[in-house]
Parts: C-alpha cells; sequence; structure tokens
C-alpha cells in the first residue's frame, strides 16, 4: 500500500464524489478525482425509503470507487454520508451493504457538521480576504457558512437540494412561471429563520462550492448573460430564458450538460431564493467542496489540531466542569486503556480518543442535576452539535457516558453498526472502574494500576495497606463488582 495516499469519499444525494491527493511534506496535492450521478434521492417514497434502483446505482457507483481504494490504507479513508442518508429510513441498510462493497465504515454526518467541513474545503483551497459567505446546494440540502480565515461564525444547513426541489415543484417536467415562483417561495421559506443572523454577521465576498453552482455560472457565461459570476439579474434573464423553452426537455443551454439538465431548474429556483432572502449581490465558484473538507481534516489531525479536541474543551469550559476531576478520571481510562488494548484486542482508533474525551465529558450532566447524573450527560452529549465528530461517534461517545456508573441497562444500548461491540462494551468496563475509583475526588489517592487479564476477567491488582486506609473507597470498588457480576463481567480485586 501507498502510504501517502489518502481518499476522501462524499456520499451525495445527487451525486457521489471521490478524492485521493498525495502527501508530501505535510501538504496534500489531489492527484485524482472521480464522480459518478447516482441520485440517491430520486423516488424516496413517502416513508422516506430510497427505492431499490437507488441504492443498486449507489452501490454500482461505490464497486468502482473500492477498485480505486485498494491500495489506500484504511485509516488513511474517509467517507461521509449526507442528507439522503441521515434522512432516509432505510439508510443503515444502504450502509451496510455499502460498508461491505467498501471495506470501509460509512460516517454520516449531521448537516452542522457537513457545512463546517465544507468550508474547511473552501478556505483551504481558495484564498480568502475578510468575512465570507460560502454556499454549496446539494441534491437534498443546502449549506451556509459564514466564515474568516480557516474559523466559522454561523453555520446551517437547509432542507433543499436540487433534487428534492425537482421532485416537488418541477417533477412534471413543466418550466413555468408558477413553478418557479413556488420553488422560490419555498427557499425562502426555508432560510427565514437565519436571515437576521446572517445579515447581522455581514460578508465581504460570497462563494459557491457546489456543482449545481458550478453549472449555473456555466450556463451564465455560456449563454452570455454574466461576465462569469452569478448576479441577481443574469439569474432573473435566466429564468425567463428557461421559461420560454417550457419544459425541461428542451433545455438545450451552452454550459448545461445532460447530466445536470433534470436538476437544473431547481437550482436556479434556489439561488432566487438565495440572492432575495440575504441579499447576495454577487456568487462566484469555488473548486473546494466537503470531500477536501474531509481530506484536510487528516492534515489537522497530523498536524495535532484535531478539532473534536477543541470540541471536547470547549464542552467543559462552556459548562464549567471540575477540570482536575475530569483530567483524574481521563489519565486513569487512557493508562487502563493501553494496559488493556492489547490483551483484550482493542483497536486504537477511534476508541482510545472517544474513551478519553468520554472520560472527560463523564460530568457533564451535572449541568442538570446530580441525580440521574448519566443519564443526563448522554443526553447532553447525544444532542449537542459537536464539529468533528459523526453521528456514530458521538453516538458512541454518549453510550459510553451513558453506562459509566449504577445498574447495567444494556437493553438500552443504542445501535452502533460501525463500531465493534465486545470493544464498547470494553471501553465501558473500563471507564466505569476509573470512575469509581476515583470516587473520592482526590489528587496522588489511586496506587498504580496494576491490571491483568484471564480470557474476559478483568483483574485488578491493590496494595494491602493502601486497602486498609482506603475502606470507603473500597466499598465502592466492591459495589462497581456486584453490577459487573450481575451483567456477567468478571471483574475480581485482589491484594498484593
Amino acid at each position: 500500500m501507498d502510504n501517502s495516499l489518502y481518499a476522501a469519499v462524499d456520499l451525495g444525494s445527487n451525486s457521489f464524489h471521490m478524492v485521493i491527493a498525495h502527501l508530501s511534506e505535510g501538504r496534500f496535492r489531489i492527484v485524482d478525482r472521480i464522480k459518478e450521478r447516482v441520485r440517491l434521492a430520486e423516488g424516496m417514497d413517502e416513508q422516506k425509503r430510497m427505492s431499490p434502483e437507488a441504492m443498486e446505482r449507489g452501490l454500482a457507483c461505490l464497486s468502482l470507487f473500492a477498485e480505486r481504494l485498494t491500495n489506500i490504507k484504511p485509516d488513511q479513508i474517509r467517507i461521509a454520508g449526507t442528507y439522503t442518508l441521515r434522512r432516509a429510513s432505510n439508510a443503515r441498510e444502504f450502509v451496510s451493504e455499502a460498508a461491505k462493497v467498501l471495506n470501509h465504515p460509512i460516517e454520516i454526518i449531521s448537516g452542522q457538521e457537513e457545512a463546517r467541513l465544507i468550508y474547511q474545503g473552501v478556505a483551504h483551497t481558495q484564498h480568502i480576504e475578510g468575512q465570507v459567505l460560502v454556499v454549496d446546494i446539494g441534491g437534498g440540502s443546502t449549506e451556509l457558512i459564514i466564515g474568516e480565515g480557516f474559523d466559522h461564525k454561523a453555520l446551517t444547513s437547509r432542507k433543499m437540494g436540487c433534487v428534492s426541489f425537482t421532485q416537488s415543484f418541477f417533477a412534471s417536467g413543466k418550466l413555468s412561471e408558477k413553478n418557479f415562483s413556488n420553488a422560490v417561495l419555498e427557499a425562502q421559506h426555508q432560510l427565514a429563520p437565519i436571515v437576521n443572523q446572517y445579515r447581522k454577521l455581514g460578508w465581504q465576498s460570497c462563494l459557491g462550492s457546489s456543482g449545481s453552482i458550478r453549472t449555473v455560472r456555466d450556463v451564465l457565461q455560456g449563454e452570455g448573460l454574466t461576465d462569469g459570476s452569478i448576479t441577481l439579474e443574469g439569474l432573473e434573464r435566466l429564468k425567463a430564458l428557461m421559461i420560454e423553452r417550457k419544459r425541461v426537455d428542451n433545455l438545450k443551454l451552452v454550459g448545461l450538460t445532460e447530466e445536470r439538465q433534470e436538476v437544473f431548474a431547481a437550482a436556479v429556483a434556489i439561488l432566487l431564493g438565495l440572492f432575495t432572502s440575504l441579499p447576495i449581490e454577487r456568487l462566484d465558484y469555488s473548486d473546494g467542496a466537503l470531500r477536501e473538507g474531509l481530506l484536510y481534516e487528516f492534515e489537522e489531525r497530523l498536524q495535532h489540531h484535531d478539532i473534536r479536541e477543541r470540541t471536547a474543551q470547549a464542552l467543559g469550559t462552556h459548562y464549567r466542569m471540575d477540570k482536575k476531576q475530569a483530567a483524574r478520571v481521563e489519565q486513569s481510562v487512557l493508562t487502563l486503556f493501553d494496559a488493556l488494548q492489547e490483551p483484550w484486542q482493542m483497536a486504537i482508533e477511534p476508541y482510545r480518543a472517544i474513551l478519553g474525551w468520554a472520560a472527560r465529558l463523564h460530568e457533564i450532566g451535572l449541568a442538570i442535576n446530580y441525580s440521574g447524573i448519566h443519564r443526563h450527560s448522554a443526553y447532553i452529549l447525544q444532542h449537542t452539535d459537536l464539529p468533528g465528530f459523526n453521528q456514530d461517534d458521538q453516538a458512541l461517545l454518549a453510550a459510553l457516558v451513558r453506562f459509566q456508573r449504577k445498574g447495567l441497562k444494556l437493553s438500552e444500548l443504542p445501535p452502533l453498526p460501525n463500531h465493534d461491540m465486545q470493544t464498547v462494551l470494553r471501553c465501558i468496563r473500563i471507564l466505569r472502574l476509573a470512575v469509581a475509583a476515583h470516587h473520592k475526588r482526590q489528587d496522588n489517592l489511586l496506587p498504580e494500576w496494576k491490571v491483568a487479564v484471564q480470557d474476559d476477567q478483568l483483574v485488578v491488582t491493590l496494595p494491602i495497606d493502601w486497602c486498609e486506609e482506603n475502606r470507603l473507597l473500597m466499598q465502592n470498588l466492591e459495589k462497581e463488582h456486584r453490577y459487573c457480576q450481575e451483567q456477567g463481567w468478571p471483574l475480581l480485586f485482589q491484594l498484593g
């Protein structure tokens, strides 16, 4: 395998994209791009189920992608699913099959996380001066971000995309003033909750990063309607020209490819809604997008600037957590993981890092109440926007914290299809032990951890003198022993 190659795959509602990059001297150079139109959102029924045909198209595309990924290390590949895979009721079915085809897990990311990654993709590939508004029109959603440099100031994902709007307003193929007006009105309705915030923040320039926006720019330029940028005047003239053609089938415009023809009217309508609501004067195109954002996340992590670490720090500060206690539990958790990782055959990534963050944030629920703290902590972590975390890893983080103490009702453990369940359960055991051991909230109280495993049994050796001096704490550890025994998790404390 080529250790210098990295891959990012974007499973969008309209198209699947893959970008391959070579890492040299700490910087990425794009060496390959592959794009296939799969129309994953097309034909979704009232129960929000993807059609068998759409799923088949998606899997066929991924089988091609899989060939290109065979010589790239698994931990240097990121595959992200967006709006349709967030929304579809049978998304898990598709994701499970897709993971088998690719031999790699798929991350389903939130709309906020998608917006953040899009901005990173633009910021790393485009020179930006001052505040910029970034717009990305996908198949199922539109992301809008205001940022400066590499930092975002506002993120949102709105439920309007070129595939969903085509189905809602242009399914008949008719191009009329009424159809355009209805589509523009709906776009304005979707944007209404964020208009005041975005206008107040303001921006000096505006960039669009999607294929839909690139196509609109190409058509405006090709038809001589603008000088290469997208403007409201150009969009209005383009809409009039399209209405003259009467039907989507008749759209033979310079710059409009056959694959974009069907969803082109929806893209124009969404842009008209954006230009009139915010308002936007001029929109230019940027090559950077979600897949580039995924790629440059590797660079951040290689330079030890993991956005997830910053997210954990920010949460601790926001909820005014006891940093000393968080550090005690985190240190013990990582020490235990490192000692048990090999004998228990636990993968280091992503479990060590997520377990550490779970330890650091296990008391976040104190912001609500001490009673039921484990449930409160899990609720906060499950329902807060956590930049850098995909949905599966966020669910894992919340699950670890949920089972940190008290009786174990593992029937309440959520599905974690992209994680090894045996490793998850062992991480829960490690976190519980560390939380129980630090019940007295004192520095330098615990002796050096001496742990061993015999099959699934965890053996903790403690000095006799220490046990005599800390009988209250030993009672707490014995209580944890009983909880584990009830669950069938053998835990043994022995004197040594």
